[in-house]
């Protein structure tokens, strides 16, 4: 049917692993899972791929179901701050980009206004520029100092 003709073929291979033979002495990463499978323990010094989450997942285990609802409370409560933080950060960002903006514009109208001062009248320039006349005048104040 799946174009193998033996059945060992179809399927994986498995290797069962004895570890109630096991001497609890790790000499190796494959040793430290075995110790682990076998005592329900971790020690601080193994080193094997995917134990210390192993770690953390047993210890959150081992815990009664009140200090299990308490943790994870106290987890749910870190990803909401972290969830306001973001969402905080970019309503953030996106205000001083509109700020930006908006200060931008304005300091190019007064660049427009400044170039346009020895050629139009103050109020021309603030009906073309939409700088308010007073914002004119005072451009023309501090053009005439320097």
């Amino acid at each position: 049917m799946y174009g193998k003709e033996k059945i060992y073929k179809l399927f994986p291979e498995y290797y069962l692993i004895r570890i109630n033979s096991f001497d609890n002495i790790a000499k190796n990463s494959l040793d430290e899972w075995i110790y682990f499978l076998k005592n329900e323990k971790i020690e601080d010094t193994f080193k094997a791929r995917g134990l210390q989450k192993a770690k953390e997942q047993l210890d959150m285990l081992k815990l009664s179901d009140d200090e299990r609802i308490a943790y994870n409370r106290y987890v749910d409560n870190l990803h909401y701050q972290a969830s306001m933080v973001e969402s905080s950060y970019g309503v953030g960002k996106l205000e001083g980009r509109e700020e930006g903006e908006k200060i931008g514009e304005e300091r190019g109208r007064e660049h427009v206004a400044i170039n346009l001062l020895d050629i139009l009248e103050d109020a021309t320039i603030a009906g073309k520029t939409s700088l308010p006349l007073e914002e004119v005048e005072k451009l023309r104040r501090n053009s005439k100092k320097q």
